[in-house]
């Protein structure tokens, strides 16, 4: 069995993709794409895999780091299904929708500046009938169910915790009457996180691919994250002041929303002004709301209680772009949530080009930044930043909010691996920055005797 490494490795976090390859059948899993950075672009239009050559896709989770590529796949032939959860299924649709949509919208202006230019046309990655293509090759998949995805190959999804629908995967090979598994963690979530579930890791594997964001620290303690958040949001109200929060639609909105409810509900603050300026955020929020079976139980007793909709009276949903204009004009306090997540397109840049300048702002980053992002510039404390061209000094105030990451930290990390160490399995660490990684690394060699591989993009491994 050989299994390439495409993207998220050697250091970088995007782009997860990996093609197993049996002798008997190939399978891709995970089709995301590269963020962060100029080379991103060209990055994302080189070719994971032929698709003719593929016999079964799968999809660890939604997020476009693991999914902005899959429409791709029908454009190089891809003729089978792409298997993944039910939740997952929906928020991809959604969120490749989009991505297709933005795509053509800015492929048609750097095509009228081409013109001009008297260079030649481009095409975009891919085109909104591509990304349906993709979606119509769908199949729901349950947890903790062995399914055959291709001839002697077997799949089994179990809750990963990171987000709605969200999995690690483990595959199962015959090869000549021997089973190997090869198991790909995904994007792992922090216990205790709110809404969901904890992840189930497996208990035995041949091989581990374990993704190390945050391999090198763990995050602040929840409960201390909402105390400090609490904090920002007191006092930017009693200063009259507005929150930019520059949130991912998929996960983090949601997460954010139930929060500032919850706060509310608790006379932490007095309820002011919360404007979700985000389509995908608004479509992906009815989406987690069709899908109570996979809450927590502190989730699904808040809903019970019908908390939400009492608490969040003051949240307004901003769909449309004349909507999103009309917020600059709010007095007083407020906050604002949009996307893009790392700041890197989206109506949050629109925001920060009106209020990132004035003093009595405050920017709450509450999610991983890639490197080459605004919202990374931001976080590492840059005095002044480039907004659609034009030069924004920074007097606002910049919180980073570690504790309210979808991503496990390292004690999290060790936690998950702790249930397969006992099997002896080779063990891959990929999707995290090399110091992130080479962190996991001596961890679990100083703990588990097990010494793991850090392969560049590209690398290949065989079992």
């Amino acid at each position: 069995m050989k299994i390439s490494v495409v993207g998220a490795a050697g250091g970088e976090v995007t782009g997860s993709a990996y093609v197993v390859d049996t002798g008997n059948a190939r399978v891709l899993v995970d089709c995301g794409s590269f963020q962060g950075g100029r080379a991103a672009e060209a990055r994302n239009r080189a070719t994971i895999a032929p698709g003719q050559h593929l016999d079964a896709v799968l999809v660890t989770h939604a997020h476009l780091d693991h999914t902005g590529r899959l429409p791709m796949l029908v454009k190089s032939g891809y003729k089978g299904a792409v298997y993944t959860t039910p939740a997952t299924m929906e928020l991809t649709a959604l969120i490749l929708r989009d991505s297709a949509k933005i795509q053509a919208q800015d492929m048609e202006r750097q095509n009228r500046k081409r013109q001009r230019a008297g260079m030649k046309w481009e095409e975009a990655l891919y085109r909104p009938d591509d990304a349906e293509a993709i979606i119509k090759k769908f199949v729901a998949v349950p947890y903790q169910k062995e399914i055959t995805v291709a001839p002697g190959v077997e799949a089994c999804f179990a809750e990963a915790g990171h987000l709605l629908g969200s999995a690690s995967i483990q595959l199962t090979v015959n090869e000549n009457g021997k089973r190997r598994s090869v198991v790909f963690s995904g994007d792992l979530g922090p216990k205790g996180a709110p809404i969901l579930r904890d992840y189930e890791p497996f208990h035995s594997a041949d091989m581990v691919f374990e993704e190390s964001t945050y391999g090198d620290r763990d995050h602040k303690p929840f409960k201390e994250t909402v105390q400090e958040f609490e904090g920002i949001v007191v006092d930017a109200v009693r200063q009259g002041g507005r929150i930019l929060m520059p949130t991912f639609a998929v996960g983090r909105a949601q997460v954010m929303t139930m929060l500032l409810g919850w706060m509310f509900r608790n006379k932490r603050v007095k309820p002011f002004p919360i404007f979700l300026d985000s389509p995908m955020a608004i479509e992906a929020g009815k989406i987690t709301m069709r899908h109570p079976e996979l809450f927590d139980d502190e989730m699904k007793e808040y809903m019970r209680d019908g908390a939400d909709k009492v608490n969040l009276r003051t949240l307004k949903t901003t769909a449309t772009v004349d909507e999103s204009k009309a917020i600059n004009n709010c007095e007083g306090p407020c906050l604002i949530m949009a996307g893009a997540g790392m700041c890197n397109a989206g109506r949050i840049l629109h925001h920060l080009k009106h209020s990132l300048w004035r003093g009595g702002t405050h920017v709450v980053i509450v999610g991983y930044q890639a490197g080459g992002t605004l919202g990374r510039q931001l976080v590492d404390g840059a005095k002044q930043v480039s907004i659609h061209g034009e030069r924004i000094m920074v007097n606002a105030q910049v919180h980073t909010l570690g504790g309210f990451s979808a991503h496990a930290g390292q004690k999290d990390l060790l936690a998950w691996f702790d249930v397969v160490a006992p099997s002896k399995p080779r063990l891959v660490i990929t999707h995290g920055e090399t110091s992130a990684r080479e962190a996991l690394a001596a961890k679990i060699l100083e703990q588990y005797g097990v010494r793991a591989e850090l392969p560049d993009a590209g690398g290949e491994i065989v079992l």
